[in-house]
């Protein structure tokens, strides 16, 4: 009944979306200065359609309805209600259907909140949004449909994976997808700027919200997965550049460049070409990491999907949408001669984007290369940190500087504000003094916490300024302060972590540098769809005389039967605890890694005022409209 129901209401949001092209190409040819109300009427039954097909789905999950192929691969009856309907989405076809439905969203809010641009530049905005959302229809409805029926209906499913059943990661992808799938309105809106020519200050209007909303979702998105990550899969750490990380990583790092692009373009300076191409490139880019995780080319911990041909499908839609963007933008991008001032606030921004788009190239690579390897020699390897840090962290340091020295030139002009140098100053004692305190000998990682101290000296003058000078952007402050954050906690992880791995039975003790550890106790039980066997262990910090109790477990489903290795976690302001066990095979023996995670919290909370920033300027803007 459900999979009937749900196949009829995405089959008539197809059509919709069909109708909806027919009606916005007709509507171009017509004189009148106003929209169509009939295109509107559509807009509405089609994003009221395309929800209901998705609560269509949920209910299915809820009600464990096997009838459906994808309730039963991905669900069971003992499952609790929260990861059932979470489950919509922890899936190829489920989460394609999010998916679709962030394209409609973000088509009808752009139909409904623009209404003062120009007419036909929103209706072909419109066009190509619903050519996006009618490609995602066909593939949905002919490769990947969740609504596809089994007989005879089973009595029980196969479960989702246990690893995906976990509060963080049920938000995790809806958080992202926003961020991902936003990009797609930014993509249609450039090249609908480029037909219509629209001018620059009208284009950064337009887009500036939207960048914005997907710039902090996928920031937000990210921070969730790394938390999930650090918790769940036993790695005890916030990055390690895995496949799928950096499938999220890439299109931030175009967002985070046209979000200050549009800062220049809005200020009708230039760079309105380089706007275009940053919308076209971060969607497109987007697309990439769909096709990277769902084609199964990867290999990663967390890539579903394993299905050349919904990757063949993904990969010939990006190559269409690689040429026809490439048409339209020689055809119709209009000629730039712009001359920079060498110590202007646009030509700092412009050397922004350029290492952004370096980090891309260096993620992308990274990423890509393992794949063209092994499909030419057959020879596997894998790209890990070492590659990335020894890359990528020598050149925080001008960006780091960019970031701190750019916001305080003025535009067109190459004066610069005297408090610069009080503020250099300043950040350097206050290194001086850490310098002092960790001893450490990496001179690349002392100058990257003199410039990110750099950083945050200068945002928390800034901040300072704003109370008196109330035309200063705070969302710059929040997100400046918080990378600066970010970077200088990330650099005093990687000073004090402290890492130890050992093979251990009931009753032994192991000490290394300050700390014991004690195995206590090993308890077996079971739950509903696990059995956990759970350690007890006693960790003394001989220095400073405490001792605290840490619990990991290893847990072995049933639906699917999968082993899982549960992480213990004892989490204080500046530190935390960290321990794993793994079994060996037929033996009592476990082997316990420790670890010692410094500034973790300072980490996470710097991501989230990254974000907040991105929503600050939201906001900001929606103000000024």
């Amino acid at each position: 009944m459900l999979g009937s129901f749900g196949i009829a209401v995405t089959t008539i949001s197809l059509l919709l979306s069909l109708s909806l092209l027919y009606l916005s190409y007709y509507d171009l040819k017509l004189s009148s200065n106003r929209i169509s109300k009939k295109i509107y009427k559509f807009s509405f039954l089609q994003i009221l359609l395309t929800f209901l097909s998705f609560i269509t789905l949920i209910m299915a999950y809820v009600i464990s309805d096997f009838s459906l192929i994808n309730v039963y691969e991905n669900s069971h009856t003992t499952k609790p209600l929260f990861y059932k309907i979470s489950g919509t989405w922890g899936n190829h076809e489920g989460s394609l259907l999010l998916w679709i439905n962030i394209l409609v969203l973000f088509s009808f809010l752009f139909l409904i909140l623009d209404e003062n641009k120009n007419k036909n530049f929103r209706l072909y905005t419109l066009i190509f949004q619903n050519i996006l959302i009618s490609t995602f229809l066909i593939f949905l409805l002919t490769n990947s449909n969740p609504f596809s029926l089994l007989y005879p209906v089973p009595t029980e499913g196969m479960g989702l994976n246990p690893i995906l059943q976990d509060p963080a990661l049920a938000i995790h992808p809806p958080l992202l997808y926003v961020g991902f799938v936003g990009s797609s309105i930014y993509f249609s809106i450039a090249l609908a700027a480029l037909i219509t020519k629209v001018d620059s200050k009208s284009l950064a209007t337009t887009i500036k919200p939207w960048v914005s909303v997907s710039w902090s979702f996928q920031t937000l998105g990210i921070l969730v997965g790394s938390i999930w990550a650090y918790y769940e899969l036993g790695w005890g750490g916030f990055w390690f550049w895995d496949p799928v990380e950096n499938s999220s990583l890439m299109p931030w790092f175009l967002m985070t460049a046209l979000l200050h692009s549009v800062l220049v373009l809005e200020r009708r300076i230039g760079l309105y070409s380089w706007v275009i191409i940053l919308s076209i490139l971060t969607f497109t880019m987007s697309v990439v990491g769909t096709f990277l995780v769902r084609s199964g080319i990867l290999n990663s911990v967390h890539t579903f999907a394993n299905d050349p041909s919904r990757g063949l499908f993904i990969l010939s839609f990006l190559a269409l949408m690689v040429f026809s963007s490439i048409y339209i933008f020689f055809k119709y991008a209009p000629n730039e001669n712009k001359n920079y001032k060498i110590f202007s606030k646009e030509s700092f921004i412009l050397l922004n984007n350029w290492f952004m788009i370096f980090f891309l190239a260096v993620v992308l690579i990274g990423t890509l290369y393992p794949v063209f390897l092994d499909t030419l020699t057959g020879q596997k390897i894998s790209v890990g940190p070492p590659y990335y840090n020894f890359i990528l962290a020598p050149f925080l340091l001008p960006l780091l500087f960019l970031m701190t020295s750019g916001p305080k030139h003025k535009w067109i002009s190459p004066e610069k504000i005297g408090i610069f140098n009080i503020v250099l100053f300043i950040a350097v004692i206050l290194f001086i003094i850490i310098f002092i305190l960790i001893k450490e000998s990496s001179i690349l990682l002392l100058l990257i916490l003199l410039f990110s101290t750099y950083l945050i000296t200068q945002t928390i003058f800034d901040f300072f300024e704003k109370l008196k000078n109330k035309s200063i952007n705070l969302s710059r402050i929040i997100s400046h302060f918080g990378f600066g954050m970010l970077i200088f906690s990330i650099s005093l992880n990687q000073i004090f972590s402290i890492e130890e791995s050992f093979n251990a039975k009931v009753g032994d003790e192991r000490s290394f540098k300050n700390y014991t550890i004690k195995f206590n106790n090993l308890e077996t039980f079971s739950k509903n769809n696990f059995k956990s066997a759970k350690g007890y262990f006693e960790i003394t910090d001989n220095k400073n005389s405490t001792s605290q109790n840490l619990t990991p477990e290893i847990r072995v489903y049933n639906k699917p039967e999968t082993i899982t290795y549960e992480a213990s976690i004892n989490t204080r302001l500046f530190s935390d605890s960290y321990l794993t066990m793994s079994n060996i095979s037929s033996t009592d023996v476990f082997n316990i890694k420790f670890q010692k995670k410094p500034f973790m919290n300072f980490i996470w909370f710097s991501v989230l005022l990254i974000s907040l920033g991105g929503i600050l300027q939201f906001t900001r803007f929606r103000k000024k409209i």
